[in-house]
């Protein structure tokens, strides 16, 4: 079993930053994989970026260049930096961690509005 707990959203200008982190615990020597997924209001979840045990990372399209995601090993934690937000990022952002089951956190809101 593998538990993750998001934090960092909330409110944010047009073109600013916030930076959410993902904590694992549990079975994490099982994670094969995190990542951050998002779910804007009346739309389907949506994948942001992974990142595999490796480092390898992968990024939708839309945040290609603007967010940025890395994890620290030692304190099992994923980040992902998002920079140059727009208000179509406003969203409910998922954290996964997949180990050949996906475990999902609660979610955190960020808003993105002037």
């Amino acid at each position: 079993q593998v538990h993750v707990v998001e934090s960092g959203g909330g409110l944010v200008q047009p073109g600013g930053s916030l930076r959410l982190s993902c904590a694992a615990s549990g079975s994490i020597f099982s994670i094969r994989s995190m990542g951050w997924y998002r779910q804007a209001p009346g739309k389907q979840r949506e994948l942001v970026a992974t990142i595999t045990r490796d480092g390898s990372t992968a990024y939708t399209g839309s945040v290609k260049g603007r967010f940025t995601i890395s994890r620290d090993n030692a304190k099992m934690t994923v980040y992902l930096q998002m920079n140059s937000l727009k208000p179509e990022d406003t969203a409910v952002y998922y954290c996964n961690a997949r180990s050949g089951v996906d475990y999902w956190g609660k979610g955190t809101l960020v808003t993105v509005s002037s």
